[in-house]
């Protein structure tokens, strides 16, 4: 998978153009597409898809409360997305009100995954969390010491 930061606009029937540089990596022409964790949605290569559901089912048990939280929240609304001839993906209403996606997107892949933000959105949990990443990546300086 390829990393980066892309802008693209969702169009009016939901529709959202995967960026080509994202799209030359994936093989096949259908993703998962499900909630993420904050108001973004979390895109997943099938082989990828079926690698973290399987060790996060594997890692939780049905009669743990939290644990089928995680598994309605993440795996439960999950869907097949197939990438038309255009390169856009239709993003379902459900999902599209979840992360409360408008117009303008923000699209991040982060290596094995790609996360899917309404804009504004994106900007505001940057606004509220900064200082957050800040503290985080001190604590964390000492892991990433080259």
């Amino acid at each position: 998978m390829v990393t980066g930061e892309f802008h693209n606009s969702l169009d009016d029937k939901g529709r959202l153009l995967v960026p080509s540089r994202i799209r030359n990596d994936i093989s096949g022409d259908h993703l998962i597409l499900t909630r993420g964790v904050d108001r973004c949605l979390w895109l997943f290569p099938p082989e990828e898809w079926t690698q973290f559901s399987e060790n996060l089912l594997k890692q939780t048990s049905l009669l743990q409360g939290k644990a089928r939280m995680i598994q309605r929240r993440i795996i439960g609304p999950a869907q097949e997305v197939e990438i038309d001839k255009a390169g856009r993906i239709s993003i379902p209403q459900t999902l599209r009100e979840h992360a409360r996606l408008k117009k303008e997107c923000v699209i991040l892949g982060i290596q094995r995954y790609i996360e899917v933000w309404d804009e504004k959105e994106f900007q505001g949990y940057w606004d509220e969390h900064e200082a957050e990443f800040q503290e985080a990546a001190e604590e964390m300086g000492n892991l990433l010491a080259f």
